[in-house]
């Protein structure tokens, strides 16, 4: 049996279900709800074909009100299909799946944070600011002025870093002016500068480091979440620049982000072949 096959399979149950209780809906508000039915979560990402085999609906019908949809962020279109849009997540919701990925997040940060006693925090990216959506940590924890709900310029962070690394150069112009702002005196203030940094990260595989940028004295190792089309999150460990060791903690960041990876969007977070040792580099 083909992928397709198994696809059209796994739809045919309830599509058939559907029509033996009625013919094909007359009304674009009937056919917009069956086509946001198929979508069985908020993960969930299914082909042109799959969307008209599930719905019963001609592909070029299917095709013309996805087109609408996606314009009206309802539904989502990236190359590995369609999903659900921010509108509709925002439904579910009533945050855009911040929720979802925190819940996602949970058990992991705190291992994580059992694992090298460092303060975690999970975060997301709005605009040109990181949102902290999770902070664990022991006693250490309230020495750092971050909270849950609190914003920094993304530039500043590790976690920051992390996710704009996933974003292209234009996408990084757009959210930041020429100048960045300045909050230590070791932080990012100049655009060409911040690109050579992304590009660092990137040839780190995603691996993020901050000494001292957004807070004097901190130091930060993050890995960003994978999303279908850019970060979903970002997630980081910090602790005092004078006992931080952040060539150890490394590996198990992009480990942790890995596994919220794999929880959130299973296409995308297969695990790769582990090698015995990692070299990394701060600087």
């Amino acid at each position: 049996m083909t992928v397709v096959d198994m696809n059209n399979a796994r739809f045919a149950g309830r599509a058939i279900a559907r029509q033996s209780k009625r013919d094909l809906p007359p009304s674009m508000v009937e056919r917009m709800t069956l086509i946001l039915d198929a979508f069985d979560g908020r993960a969930a990402r299914l082909s042109l074909e799959e969307i008209s085999f599930c719905t019963q609906l001609p592909r070029s019908t299917v095709h013309r009100i996805l087109d609408q949809l996606v314009r009206l962020d309802w539904v989502d279109h990236a190359s590995v299909g369609y999903g659900l849009g921010a509108r509709a997540l925002g439904l579910g919701g009533g945050d855009g799946g911040r929720s979802q990925i925190r819940e996602a997040a949970a058990p992991i940060l705190h291992e994580l944070h059992m694992q090298t006693g460092m303060v975690v925090h999970l975060s997301v990216l709005d605009g040109s600011e990181s949102v902290c959506l999770d902070k664990v940590g022991g006693r250490f924890a309230a020495a750092l002025p971050s909270r849950v709900g609190g914003r920094v310029s993304a530039h500043s962070t590790a976690g920051g870093k992390a996710m704009l690394a996933w974003l292209d150069p234009e996408h990084v112009d757009t959210l930041f002016g020429p100048a960045l702002p300045r909050f230590t005196d070791s932080t990012i203030t100049e655009r060409a500068v911040l690109h050579l940094e992304l590009n660092r990260i990137r040839q780190r595989k995603g691996l993020a480091f901050g000494l001292g940028e957004s807070v004097r004295g901190i130091a930060c190792v993050g890995s960003a979440i994978r999303g279908y089309e850019g970060p979903a999150g970002g997630i980081a460990l910090c602790g005092d620049m004078r006992t931080a060791q952040l060539e150890r903690v490394a590996p198990l960041v992009m480990d942790a982000a890995r596994k919220v990876t794999r929880t959130l969007f299973p296409e995308l977070g297969a695990p790769r072949r582990a090698r015995k040792t990692l070299s990394i580099q701060v600087n």
